[in-house]
């Protein structure tokens, strides 16, 4: 899963210049979904999660974090339930698009142009790190995952969405499912997803990011799990929070939610004493 550094610089630059031309187009799917049930639906579900981890606690007693906010639809929604919000994302054209659609909540939401593999924040110093639609496309997955539990204080909370986007570049019957997705798409006659993208510039990075050529959520479970976290997957939140035309265009390639809490210092030396050197966890 390892990239030279000359070769991650350009990756990551790829990125950037796909991105920035992305940004108003993508700023647009977001403004729909803040215009639509999609805000109360996403608002409601965010909220519950921090809330059972948190019992008792205001919200603006929860510091939050919102990696790769894109053009900030759970930035916004977090600052509007009282919040204390920082979203970082790696594109200054994503970013502009965000603090344009946060609107007045802009001045409750601290914004960042960041990498997401390489944050600059003190250890331990959030509650919930929240990200959507973002792991697959990173150069360093395990450094990101790395810094994201750096940051979680003990306790924290992480909430992580996102799919095997991509998986058919490298899996035949991935691809086969995926190609009835777009004739479903069209037979439905529903809005097609991938209206406005450029599909081979995001095809040729796909190419090149680690994990489209991974399982997951299982990789990403595995991972956190050496790196310290209680793990849970729910391969099945797609059904809670995808309109119907989004499970229309992505049928073969259902979202998932990885559900992580960083385990206190106490609780992981514990775990540590029963689990012998060198064995998975």
């Amino acid at each position: 899963m390892e990239m030279t550094q000359t070769r991650r610089g350009a990756y990551h630059q790829d990125n950037v210049t796909y991105w920035t031309g992305r940004a108003s187009g993508y700023s647009a799917v977001n403004q729909d979904e803040l215009a639509t049930g999609q805000r109360a639906v996403w608002g409601s579900l965010l909220r519950e999660r921090i809330g059972a981890q948190f019992p008792g606690r205001e919200p603006g007693a929860i510091r939050v974090l919102d990696i790769g906010t894109g053009p900030g639809f759970f930035a916004i929604l977090m600052a509007e339930a009282g919040y204390d919000v920082t979203a970082v994302d790696y594109t200054a054209a994503m970013l502009r698009e965000a603090r344009h659609n946060a609107g007045p909540l802009a001045d409750r939401i601290c914004f960042r142009q960041m990498n997401a593999e390489a944050l600059d924040f003190p250890s331990a110093r959030f509650d919930v790190v929240l990200s959507r639609n973002l792991t697959w496309n990173l150069a360093d997955p395990e450094a990101a995952y790395r810094q994201w539990v750096r940051v979680l204080k003990p306790g924290g909370l992480l909430l992580n969405f996102d799919a095997n986007w991509y998986r058919y570049l490298y899996d035949e019957a991935a691809l086969g499912a995926h190609a009835q997705d777009r004739q479903n798409v069209a037979d439905l006659q529903v809005e097609d997803d991938t209206a406005g993208t450029d599909v081979d510039a995001m095809e040729a990075i796909a190419r090149q990011a680690p994990l489209s050529r991974q399982a997951r959520p299982v990789w990403d479970a595995e991972l956190l799990r050496r790196l310290g976290m209680r793990v849970e997957v729910e391969r099945e939140i797609w059904r809670r929070v995808w309109t119907r035309a989004e499970r229309i265009n992505n049928a073969s390639t259902p979202m998932f939610l990885i559900r992580a809490v960083k385990r206190r210092a106490a609780a992981l030396r514990r775990a540590e004493r029963l689990v012998p050197a060198g064995a998975a966890v």
